[in-house]
């Protein structure tokens, strides 16, 4: 008997192992005991006490993973059909602050449970900038995403997208969701501090994937994104199901509550009830602030030493106005400033740029480096505009500008904190006596990346934006040596269409176009105009303007552009190289830098014809309008049209006014033109007339 009943047992035996490894159905009403030892979690992501699966908290560009343990089946290994599957979760997304989240979080079928490699942020900790759009990646996600990417092409910062491969969404609709027994959708804020519910089903013999989302425990009739999608190229035979998020600089906690999940039926809804509870949000720091100070007056009553020590704390609090709560990006306390800077100490200080001291920071939480601006703003009127515009530009993103990641308020003082850049700015490599000569290779592609954000600028982003100050010293690179576009604190925003107002012209001698001292209205063509210099500059290794130069070399466009017509353009090309450059490539970025710098604006290529300029999609013309022409006068050809400025110094030449500019500001120094005068722009001033 014993001998009959064991190969029985052991048959059963092997069935529940079977079903174990290969699953294809399973429901988890909270992740306690068994439920939690069948998830594998990485990164920072956890299983809470009280039952609820927690992917990421408040720190900042963290990543974190939870996936169902074993493989799935998914495909059929002879037909190569992916089979149906049907999932729905329970899920709630707590920001740092009520009204400041972090990015969202993610739905995810992939071939790999680790995603070793992928970045926080943006990137949901799903892929990385190296591997973004790869079809090896063999990666499907449903994101719930709460921040706006432009990079991705992110329609809101509240949005439902279907991802293959990629973060930019083959299909993406704003959350909202249908209440029982309605035909009209109702808006869904993701950061509510509610628990929802997600139904995502794969219908393959339609081919079609439905996103529904509810408040409720009750699926309702319609979903909210559907979306013709062929699973077949993207998934392999097996393949692990699971949750990926990030955190930014602002940070969100992401919970999953409740999941189910079955191949070839319908996932089984979830009792929003019976799952564990979602925190609430946390209250903002005004409150905070009120709270403190409430505590402080009820401890004065314990005595004078704790009563002064009270208010010592008080008086170094940082004091935070209600507009500041509404302006992004990331908002840092001073004190963390502070300390990531050592107490701003001489020996962080990176340098002086744009409009006040540059020290180098290592944020306390993050070990995160960052270079940290510290400008004091005198004029407080005006303050909270200028944060406004600021924090504007903090939105901007593109892997050739340098980010500003957030900012801080205190006192007369404001910092802006940017990415940090460790090899520091493009001038320090073809300017003197740098530390290695920068290659051609690397100066091509300096070229072509500051152009590619340049473009994103003038065209790609949601406004317009012009920069003011595109010049060698506001060129940053990074680890891999790619040059990115940085201090903004010049540039102004106006919408795409619109014709921008007229303002003071600032920026730097031997960049500017010789039109804004006629109509002093920064455009897309005058950044153009400064950014033939750039070409210029990088491919000879020197200053636009150079005063120790000889008087034929005074002005490097006009140096140029005699050697031009000479038929001896190869000589300006910078003699540290030795030689070794591609011919080709040289000649492109000279002619392209003297079509730049044109002093007549319509006859300057566009910004994107300059991106397709040095991409070779097009072929530059054989012959140059002459850059000294403008408007049909004689023009200075250093970028000026200065002829009002030398009558007003009758004794003067235009090479001796010149000279005793560029001698005076080495070429480097910001500018402030008005109507007679070229005056040094201050700190004080580059912040008034921005």
């Amino acid at each position: 008997m014993a001998k009959q009943i064991t190969p029985t047992l052991f048959l059963i035996l092997f069935i529940l192992l079977s079903r174990t490894v290969f699953s294809d159905e399973f429901v988890y009403n909270g992740f306690n005991g068994v439920e939690a030892s069948n998830l594998t979690v990485n990164g920072i992501a956890q299983i809470l006490k009280s039952g609820a699966l927690k992917l990421t908290n408040e720190t900042s560009r963290v990543v974190g993973h939870a996936f169902y343990k074993n493989p799935i089946k998914f495909k059929n290994s002879q037909s190569g059909k992916v089979s149906s599957f049907s999932t729905a979760f329970a899920f709630g997304i707590v920001p740092e602050y009520a009204k400041l989240g972090g990015h969202g979080f993610a739905f995810t079928i992939s071939r790999t449970k680790e995603m070793k490699g992928a970045l926080p942020s943006q990137y949901l900790g799903l892929l990385s900038s190296s591997n973004i759009g790869n079809f090896s990646n063999h990666v499907f996600a449903v994101e719930f995403d709460t921040v706006q990417d432009f990079e991705f092409g992110d329609i809101s910062d509240n949005h439902v997208g279907i991802d293959v491969n990629d973060l930019k969404s083959n299909a993406s609709v704003n959350a909202s969701y249908f209440s029982e027994g309605s035909f009209s959708k109702q808006k869904l804020f993701l950061q509510s501090g509610k628990t929802i519910q997600a139904w995502i089903d794969y219908d393959s013999s339609r081919n079609v994937l439905n996103v529904t989302l509810s408040l409720s425990s009750t699926k309702p009739a319609f979903s909210i994104l559907s979306f013709p999608l062929d699973l077949s190229l993207v998934f392999e035979e097996f393949m692990y199901v699971g949750f990926s998020a990030s955190t930014g600089l602002l940070a969100s906690s992401h919970y999953i509550f409740g999941w189910s999940f079955k191949m070839n039926g319908k996932a089984q809804s979830l009792d929003l009830d019976s799952l564990p509870a979602l925190p609430k949000p946390k209250k903002d720091q005004t409150v905070l602030i009120v709270a403190t100070t409430i505590s402080a007056v009820v401890f004065l009553v314990f005595g004078l030493v704790l009563a002064l020590y009270v208010i010592w704390k008080i008086k170094n609090i940082d004091v935070i106005e209600p507009w500041e709560l509404e302006i992004g990006p990331h908002r840092f306390s001073y004190k963390e400033l502070k300390k990531a800077t050592r107490g701003f100490r001489d020996k962080e200080l990176l340098g002086f740029g744009g409009f006040g001291r540059v020290y180098k920071g290592t944020l306390p939480k993050t070990n995160t480096v960052v270079a940290v601006k510290r400008i004091h703003h005198e004029a407080k009127q005006g303050l909270q505009e200028f944060v406004s515009e600021i924090a504007t530009i903090g939105r901007l993103r593109h892997r050739n500008l340098v980010q500003l990641l957030g900012w801080c308020r205190r006192r007369g003082d404001l910092l802006l904190v940017y990415d940090f850049m460790p090899n520091g700015s493009l001038d320090k490599y073809i300017y003197d006596e740098p530390r290695f000569t920068l290659t051609w290779d690397q100066r091509f592609k300096v070229i072509k990346g500051v152009a590619s954000g340049l473009l994103y600028l003038h065209e790609e982003w949601e406004q317009t934006v012009i920069h003011r100050d595109i010049k060698a010293g506001n060129v940053l690179l990074d680890s891999d040596m790619n040059g990115r576009l940085g201090d903004f604190g010049l540039a102004k925003l106006y919408e795409h269409g619109a014709n921008p107002s007229t303002t003071r012209v600032v920026g730097t001698l031997g960049y500017l176009a010789p039109e804004l001292t006629k109509i002093g209205k920064p455009t897309p063509s005058s950044d153009v105009f400064a950014f033939g210099a750039l070409l210029l500059e990088v491919a000879c290794g020197r200053r636009p303007v150079e005063a120790k130069a000889l008087p034929e070399e005074l002005i490097l466009v006009d140096w140029v552009w005699d050697k031009w017509k000479e038929g001896a353009i190869l000589e300006v090309v910078d003699s540290r190289l030795n030689g070794e450059y591609d011919e080709m490539e040289a000649i492109m970025v000279l002619k392209l830098g003297l079509m730049c710098s044109n002093n007549t604006p319509s006859k300057r290529p566009s910004t994107r014809l300059v991106v397709r300029y040095l991409e070779g999609e097009v072929t530059l013309p054989e012959t140059l309008a002459a850059p000294d022409e403008y408007d049909g006068k004689k023009g200075g050809t250093s970028g000026m049209e200065l002829e009002d400025l030398i009558d007003s110094y009758p004794s003067s030449s235009y090479f001796e006014k010149v000279s005793t500019w560029s001698s005076a500001y080495d070429g480097e120094g910001d500018i402030d033109i008005e109507a007679n005068s070229v005056t040094p722009l201050t700190d004080s001033g580059r912040e008034d007339n921005r």
